[in-house]
């Protein structure tokens, strides 16, 4: 209908030797992709008739055109508009923040001291705990039993659950139902949240902890089958349980409690998947919070470097040995209070924060950032170039070897594998024979071997 010419005009015939030029002319003029696709759909379509079709094109050009040259101005009023916007915002939004920030910050200040006095009362709710075997999850039941709620301890070490468990009836809560589940696992996630609605009719806090670290270059990785594991327990690990768990939720009008890490905005060198996984999974939980809008808590907590099992070091080999890591890090650090942060993330999540942020001078990374990333980029490279040699941790598929900076990239091929030289004619010393009955050397290389590279252990 849009290419058929108007009742009042008749067809051009193909005699008119001015049509290609005027075509052509049109295309440079309006400069646009619709016409050359329009057109060359004319001619895919029936060639035979593509001249009476360019015909009634240009008859009805003043609908055409006018719808191209409206799109044409459009456009161009937005990248001024866009233009204009990249000059004025930044320094506008850095101008407002600076008058508002001291009238936020005590609004904010207020809110907090208000909710701490009437916040939420964790007697007798359901808690279930996700990664609750050591480390964080752990030391947040603790404060959950402190406020004498029922727990719902899930972890893939059911061994260590039962002490935890009886350290957490001796410390208030009111009661611990222990479960062995993977939290990768859909079937495992939808097992133990039916079990918790079966046992206690609701879910009133979900807290999902678990968690896998790693401290090794990208480049210096072993085994890539690791990869995949890294971004099923830091992500999938937490969006699982919060998926089945998310009805029950706005039943009870309930929150969701997410560990997280301060590398979702300040990335560390050694620890790229980690960094991208939990900023995956922070972005996850933000539009999250929308979604719900408002019937389900969310609160994000980040942290910086604190003294867990996965700061600890311990790895665990194919056949199963637990070890410990002792010196292969450049600076020991033992990190910040663990039981400080879970005291934090349990106080936060009743007063009902959207975040909970250990120590809280991280922030300031985020405008560094923003604004000005190449700090981050030089501070980073000042304390990285007075190392002489890398010495990659033990954990996860980094190599146990004291590696230089730059290795390379190709190693020479031994002698052992290489073609025998042909004695040259102008040598007059004779070539060494083998004795009878040896075999060459072989090279250490060609045998092969088991390998017995370390593979991270889940941060439970």
């Amino acid at each position: 209908t849009f290419l058929s010419p108007p009742p009042q005009f008749t067809p051009l015939t193909s005699k008119n030797k001015s049509l290609p030029f005027v075509t052509k002319s049109l295309k440079h003029v309006f400069n646009s992709m619709h016409v050359v696709v329009i057109l060359n759909y004319i001619y895919s379509t029936n060639p035979q008739k593509s001249t009476t079709n360019y015909n009634n094109l240009l008859l009805c050009s003043p609908l055409f055109f006018s719808h191209l040259v409206v799109e044409l101005i459009i456009k161009k009023m937005m990248d001024l508009v866009n233009s204009v916007l990249n000059f004025v915002v930044p320094p506008a939004s850095l101008v407002m923040l600076a008058f508002s920030w001291p009238a936020l910050y005590f609004i904010n200040t207020c809110e907090r001291m208000y909710n701490s006095f009437f916040g939420e009362d964790m007697e007798d709710k359901i808690v279930i705990i996700t990664g609750a075997s050591s480390g964080i999850g752990e030391q947040i039941a603790y404060e959950y039993a402190k406020k004498k709620a029922h727990l719902v301890l899930v972890a893939r070490r059911e061994t260590r659950l039962w002490g935890i468990s009886e350290n957490a009836r001796a410390l208030g809560a009111k009661s611990v139902l222990i479960t062995a589940a993977d939290v990768v696992k859909e079937a495992d996630c939808r097992r133990f949240i039916t079990e918790t609605v079966n046992l206690y009719g609701r879910v009133d806090h979900l807290v999902n902890t678990a968690s896998l670290g790693h401290t090794f270059y990208l480049e210096e990785a072993t085994d890539t089958n690791v990869f995949p594991i890294l971004m099923d327990i830091n992500f999938w690990g937490n969006v699982y349980p919060t998926y089945v768990a998310l009805p029950y939720l706005r039943q009870s009008r309930g929150r969701v409690i997410v560990n997280a890490s301060v590398e979702t905005w300040l990335p560390l060198p050694r620890m790229s998947l980690y960094a991208a996984a939990k900023a995956a999974l922070v972005n996850f939980y933000e539009t999250l919070r929308f979604e719900v809008n408002g019937d389900v808590g969310v609160t994000i907590a980040t942290h910086g470097w604190i003294g867990t099992e996965m700061t600890g070091g311990r790895f665990i080999l194919e056949e199963g040995a637990e070890m410990q890591r002792k010196e292969e890090r450049e600076v020991h650090a033992s990190g910040s209070s663990v039981d400080d942060f879970a005291k934090l993330i349990v106080s936060g999540a009743c007063r009902g924060d959207p975040y909970v942020k250990y120590p809280s001078w991280y922030d300031i990374f985020l405008l560094y950032r923003v604004f000005i990333p190449n700090v981050l980029q030089w501070t980073f490279r000042l304390l990285l170039s007075n190392q002489s040699a890398r010495k990659t941790s033990l954990i996860g598929t980094g190599r146990p070897l004291l590696e230089s900076s730059s290795p390379p990239r190709m190693q020479p091929i031994p002698e052992t594998f290489s073609p025998p030289r042909q004695p040259s004619s102008e040598s007059s010393s004779p070539r060494r024979q083998p004795l009878s009955g040896s075999s060459s050397p072989q090279h250490p290389s060609a045998s092969p071997r088991r390998r017995m590279g370390p593979v991270p252990v889940q941060q439970d």
